[in-house]
């Protein structure tokens, strides 16, 4: 069965973030886990998305919608990689 596209950009990124995760202290671990945007970057986040989804973006909003959420996806996978850290130093 063929891969679809999120299945290979999951694969990617583990094998990018394993050893980022690897090497990864409790400490660093509960920081990255605990990592929220700032007010100002969450508002323009929601700004952009619900003019995006009424189809009301510039094409450089929409560039800068892409890369917020290209690194809030990033960031997320990281937070799960430093959750798991968390959770084996827990076991």
């Amino acid at each position: 069965m063929a891969q679809t596209a999120a299945q290979n950009r999951h694969q990617v990124l583990d094998r990018l973030l394993n050893p980022v995760r690897d090497i990864l202290t409790p400490e660093v671990a509960r920081a990255i886990a605990d990592l929220r945007a700032d007010q100002v970057t969450q508002d323009r986040i929601e700004d952009l998305a619900h003019r995006h989804h009424e189809g009301q973006l510039a094409p450089e909003e929409l560039a800068e919608y892409e890369a917020l959420v290209s690194g809030a996806n990033l960031i997320a996978v990281l937070q799960a990689k430093a959750r798991s850290v968390l959770n084996r130093s827990r076991a």
